[in-house]
């Protein structure tokens, strides 16, 4: 696993305490967007199809600090947009680092090179760097070529700069496993600390909605992707996430795990749907009707949703909640998943690799993706 034990021991001491005082919904990760503007525009994000006033817009860093301590997460994750497009983003990251919590930067690289001088290294501090696969398949997902080899770049200089470093993979319909494997590889060669997949989930203004992958087709991708791993690889991730990745174990989403902080307030539910926001983080938690979330719920847009955001949190609290859990989590991370249960029939009929076209690269208007203006 690829986690420092520090801080696999501060979110131990954080979990456990919550379940000593009974508390049955907490967050685990705040996931922070100071600013929803950036310098790509990925087929599959609809972030920066905000309008241009809204792209102007950023968090101050005392809302940022505020939010934290609000939500009292020790994990704070800084999507964006771009977070490193942020006129104060050092300062938002010291200021969190000096409140102890683990921040992961995520950023596509681009402006890492020339902003690494403003960041001391830190274990609160982990650079989170977008690769989406493979040189051609990620540069096919950030719609512009060039973008690849780029990032590998300022990976090799944070690293050399003594900064944490890991990698955030999004996977999409038609992705062959087969390849993924031998990108696995290639980025353990490059010497980060572990690598963060998930499957892409359909944002309602994302350009692209033709490559968002089904549950069944999930499950079958991730059980050939990830079947007999290699000792070289280590994930950043939960092993009993993993596992549900592959359709080996069930879990139920925990919405407010991963809660979001944005210019427009706390959103409901989650990082994924956006129905509305609260003005304060305990409204967030005591207003919002959870058991319209999740699978068991019924809800039609949570049926195909497999995100780290919502089932993350919960392979966390089920790895510290319980003995059994606790057991599960260190028998795989010793002797890694074993032999793989039968998936259903319906998923076992149902081709991972069906060729679709690549990804609609449809930009925005111009206006609202000119960095330039900001």
């Amino acid at each position: 696993m690829g986690v420092p034990v520090s801080q696999m021991w501060t979110v131990a001491k954080y979990v456990l305490g919550k379940r000593l005082r009974g508390q049955q919904r907490y967050p685990l990760v705040l996931m922070l967007e100071p600013l929803f503007r950036c310098n790509l525009a990925c087929a599959g994000c609809g972030k920066i199809q905000h309008p241009k006033e809204i792209l102007r817009r950023h968090l101050s860093p005392k809302a940022c600090f505020q939010a934290a301590e609000e939500c009292g997460a020790p994990i704070v994750s800084i999507p964006g947009g771009e977070p490193l497009l942020h006129p104060q983003i050092e300062e938002i990251v010291d200021g969190l680092a000096a409140r102890k919590k683990y921040v992961y930067l995520c950023t596509n690289a681009l402006k890492l090179s020339e902003a690494l001088p403003k960041f001391r290294p830190s274990r609160y501090l982990t650079f989170s760097v977008h690769l989406d696969g493979p040189r051609h398949e990620h540069d096919q997902a950030v719609c512009r070529e060039g973008t690849y080899d780029i990032a590998v770049a300022a990976i090799r200089e944070a690293l050399a700069a003594g900064h944490r470093v890991t990698t955030n993979t999004t996977l999409f319909d038609g992705a062959d496993p087969e390849s993924y494997r031998r990108f696995f590889d290639d980025v353990m060669a490059l010497g980060v600390e572990g690598m963060m997949l998930s499957p892409g989930y359909s944002y309602e203004k994302a350009p692209d909605q033709n490559h968002f992958l089904k549950r069944a087709k999930t499950h079958q991708l991730f059980r050939q992707m990830l079947g007999s791993p290699k000792r070289g690889w280590r994930f950043n991730q939960s092993p009993l996430f993993l596992e549900f990745l592959k359709g080996n174990i069930q879990l139920e989403c925990t919405p407010w795990g991963n809660p979001t902080y944005n210019l427009f307030g706390w959103q409901r539910p989650c990082y994924l749907l956006d129905e509305g926001h609260a003005a304060s983080f305990q409204k967030l938690m005591d207003e919002t009707d959870w058991d319209r979330y999740g699978r068991q719920s019924g809800n039609p847009k949570c049926q195909d949703c497999l995100v780290h955001c919502g089932y993350e949190p919960t392979a966390v609290a089920t790895t510290f909640g319980s003995l059994a859990g606790l057991l599960q989590t260190a028998r795989l991370t010793l002797f890694g998943p074993g032999r793989e249960p039968a998936l259903p029939d319906s998923q076992e009929n149902e081709s991972t690799t069906t060729a679709l076209p690549a990804p609609a690269c449809r930009r925005p208007e111009p206006e609202l993706v000119q960095i330039s203006d900001f």
